[in-house]
């Protein structure tokens, strides 16, 4: 390995030749021992980001293959989350950055050890992320790859939350209530609260020998690939649903959704309004004063045929009905404006140059200043 590399393979302390899942699980006993939220060490951050890129290497067949032949993973090979625009947070607040491994991380052990402050959820939340296409892809159709970083659920207990000889009991603390009954003595008297039970997060049951991979929660922090069709015709904007793939529930509680948000990106030639198409085609002025035929690409590769008639002005428009963008989920496609250009040319041969003075005197069109006559020049000056 070359000098300076970062062995990652020790970082998760696992061989060289691990599995992906012993690399999974490895990066989850670590990150439990040093992540911010349980280890109070002077170095615990800069540790948990170390181990959460070495295993975003590892975890990547591509990236792993690059660092095993050269001991560096190059540019151009993907971000963390491995899609143009990446970053997704809870549906209910989708301008709130992106989610982390280490914000999973917190969001598992605030689930594990407490309600925080107020009753557990126990459902998964729903995540929104954004995925950027072209707009030839919008207009196909397209199966695009995404990673997930997410709470899933535990694969050692199935959610469960239980060990091998794990139980689920009434909570010693609460009887089961999922509330705490606390009295203070004040000048008034004596006054009652009622909160949530911090011990079983308000569900009035805990688990006796929990499963030491996830601590009881059924959910553990992970990273997934998965395949999102996106349907032609999308638009701007819109959203993608992928049912269950977003956070995992709390020991088999219901899973939230993801939300994949649809972002185009400009295409240079081509601008879309609605369903209806519009580009530019530039055509000569002898194109334009005697008609022509022209190929005009469309949006999903065809070669549109449309005639020019004579006499067309610049900036004038030509419609080419179902040409446009599919309708989506539906039958039919938008319309197809071209705009022309009219195009002069900058440079003539002689022979050019001659022919379009002949035209010109032919329309009687002036291209050169007259010398006016000293009988002309006497009327402008009295009439002026």
């Amino acid at each position: 390995m070359p000098a300076g590399t970062k062995d990652y393979y020790g970082v998760l302390g696992v061989e060289r030749t691990a599995t992906p899942e012993e690399i999974k699980r490895a990066f989850r006993r670590k990150a439990r021992e040093v992540h911010p939220d349980v280890n109070r060490a002077d170095d615990a951050e800069e540790r948990f980001k170390e181990l959460n890129e070495a295993y975003d290497v590892l975890s990547d067949p591509q990236k792993r293959d690059m660092y095993d032949r050269y001991g560096t993973v190059g540019r151009g090979v993907g971000g963390p989350t491995g899609y143009p625009g990446g970053g997704f947070g809870d549906a209910g607040d989708f301008f709130g950055g992106g989610v982390t491994m280490e914000d999973l991380f917190s969001s598992f052990f605030g689930g594990v050890y407490g309600a925080r402050g107020g009753q557990m959820r126990t459902e998964g939340r729903d995540m929104v992320m954004a995925l950027t296409i072209t707009l030839q892809e919008a207009a196909e159709g397209v199966s695009k790859e995404i990673t997930l970083d997410r709470l899933a659920t535990c694969d050692v207990c199935g959610g469960s939350g239980a060990g091998p000889d794990g139980k689920v009991v009434t909570c010693p603390t609460c009887g089961g209530t999922g509330q705490q009954v606390e009295q203070r003595r004040t000048f008034l008297g004596m006054m009652q609260t009622v909160a949530p039970c911090q011990t079983c997060g308000a569900t009035g049951q805990v688990i006796e020998n929990p499963c030491p991979e996830c601590q009881g929660s059924g959910r553990v922090p992970d990273r997934e690939r998965i395949t999102l069709d996106i349907p032609a015709g999308i638009a701007e904007g819109q959203q993608v649903r992928v049912r269950g793939m977003g956070e995992a529930g709390i020991r088999g509680a219901a899973a939230g959704d993801l939300l994949v948000s649809i972002r185009i990106k400009q295409d240079d030639f081509i601008h879309r309004q609605g369903n209806d198409l519009h580009c530019s085609a530039r055509v000569t002025i002898t194109q334009a004063a005697l008609g022509a035929d022209l190929t005009v690409c469309g949006v999903l590769g065809e070669e549109n045929e449309v005639s020019i008639p004579s006499g067309t002005q610049h900036g004038e428009t030509i419609k080419v009905k179902g040409k446009g963008m599919p309708h989506l989920r539906g039958d039919g496609r938008g319309d197809l404006y071209i705009h022309i250009d009219l195009e002069v040319p900058k440079k003539l041969s002689k022979r050019q140059k001659e022919l379009l003075e002949e035209l010109a005197e032919e329309f009687g069109d002036s291209t050169r200043f007259q010398e006016r006559s000293p009988l002309q020049k006497l009327k402008d000056w009295l009439t002026g």
